[in-house]
């Protein structure tokens, strides 16, 4: 049996995956332990996990709902800016704190969400292995690939590595500071010096929840990389819902996630979009607008604080969605195509590949009308071939092992010590 560790962002987007994975490897025999901010102890709990509070007292219960309240008014550069401000304060306080909590629990392995990249730097520091996880978008760097902050889809010509190139040197400029927190550290327990962003992940395992089909085509792919698909959970809570109000017309799904979902104009935006539509429209507001507090929107929509989002997916016939990863996957999974509405963080760049993999259509924030919404919720939900390119994304997702093959790969991590390998098909 080996205790393993993890660390992650308080938020459902990261939590989800991460606890999924956490219960996978406690049904195994495995002792979980969660280290993280008090917000994430409910999430612990749900899961059957051990939870290991860190920053009380500069992040008290309640704490991230305040960051949630601004992150949800901002988008573009503005949001990924202040993304990095306050994951700069937890870095900080992981640094401080964490590695003595770890060390006290006897904590053999850690996995660390990529969006933490202080962790690789605390198990370097008690010289335990650790296993990067990508909720989101793979973040591991190749100028190939568009950063995955930016709306740019791939190109194989010149100046898009020049354009990738930018884009990166521009991020880096974002970053730097959360970044110098963890050199700091680092000099001062005389640990080797990052030279590269890419250091920050490990070089035993990175564990992506993206399927490979799911990606740009990448030129210079380590083996240690893994596309498990979605570390997805049927076994949620369950959430009220109203479903006598379901018509049995084609269900069009409606979610910005948990982060972004302040901004209303978007959601009367999406419901005037769908009036006269031979479908009925649910809303899933999130935590952002109190459904009673929202206006009557046009067409008399199911408006909902909380969906049962697995469920109504498998009913859904088109998502239009923040293009999250967590619900552009679900949506994948069960084959249903997408229309999306980026707004901040890697929401771009997942949008990017919703095109690119023909599952559906991209409507930018700052050119969202309901005009140009109804013309491609129209023809996402009457052309077939984004049916079918969500089939085959379908498909592989189900190949692709999903959580019990990244449990795997976390316990040949923990009983090698080796770098595990993918399987060249990949």
């Amino acid at each position: 049996m080996t205790h393993f560790g993890l660390i992650c962002p308080a938020t459902t987007g990261h939590l989800n995956p991460m606890t999924t994975l956490g219960w996978e490897l406690q049904q195994r025999g495995h002792q979980v332990t969660l280290f993280g901010l008090l917000d994430a102890q409910a999430a612990a709990r749900s899961a059957g996990l051990g939870f290991s509070a860190i920053g009380e007292s500069n992040f008290p219960l309640g704490a991230m709902a305040q960051i949630f309240d601004r992150q949800g008014q901002l988008s573009g550069l503005n949001g990924v800016r202040y993304t990095i401000t306050w994951i700069g304060d937890i870095i900080a306080i992981f640094l401080k704190e964490a590695p003595a909590a770890i060390k006290e629990a006897g904590v053999e392995v850690l996995l660390v969400d990529q969006i933490s990249p202080e962790g690789g730097t605390i198990a370097d520091f008690l010289e335990i292995p650790f296993i990067s996880v990508a909720s989101n978008l793979i973040s591991y760097r190749d100028l190939s690939i568009p950063p995955s902050n930016t709306p740019w889809s791939y190109s194989p010509a010149g100046w898009a590595r020049l354009r990738n190139w930018f884009g990166y040197t521009l991020l880096d400029r974002i970053v730097k500071p959360a970044v110098n927190i963890i050199t700091k550290y680092r000099r001062e327990w005389q640990l080797p010096t990052y030279t590269h962003s890419n250091d920050l992940y490990s070089q035993l395992a990175l564990i992506s929840q993206q399927p490979a089909a799911f990606e740009f085509p990448r030129q210079n792919l380590p083996r240690h990389i893994h596309f498990t698909g979605p570390l997805s959970n049927p076994h949620l809570p369950s959430v009220d819902f109203p479903y006598a109000q379901l018509t049995g017309k084609p269900l069009i799904y409606a979610s910005l996630g948990t982060l972004q979902n302040r901004l209303q104009h978007v959601f009367e935006d999406i419901a005037q979009a769908c009036v006269g539509l031979d479908a009925q429209l649910v809303i899933s507001l999130g935590n952002g607008i109190a459904a009673a507090s929202l206006p009557k929107l046009a067409g008399n929509p199911i408006v909902v604080n909380y969906a049962p989002q697995f469920d109504l997916l498998q009913r859904a016939s088109l998502v239009i969605t923040h293009a999250g990863v967590n619900t552009t996957l679900g949506a994948l999974s069960n084959a249903v195509p997408m229309v999306a509405i980026p707004i901040s963080l890697d929401q771009p760049s997942v949008a990017a590949r919703i095109k690119w993999t023909g599952t559906g259509e991209v409507v930018a924030l700052n050119q969202l009308s309901e005009s140009r919404l109804r013309a491609a919720v129209q023809r996402v939900l009457t052309e077939d071939t984004y049916k079918q390119n969500a089939l085959r994304l379908q498909s592989a997702i189900r190949s692709a092992g999903g959580v019990s093959r990244a449990a795997d790969i976390a316990e040949q991590v923990a009983q090698t010590g080796q770098p595990v390998l993918a399987q060249t098909s990949q």
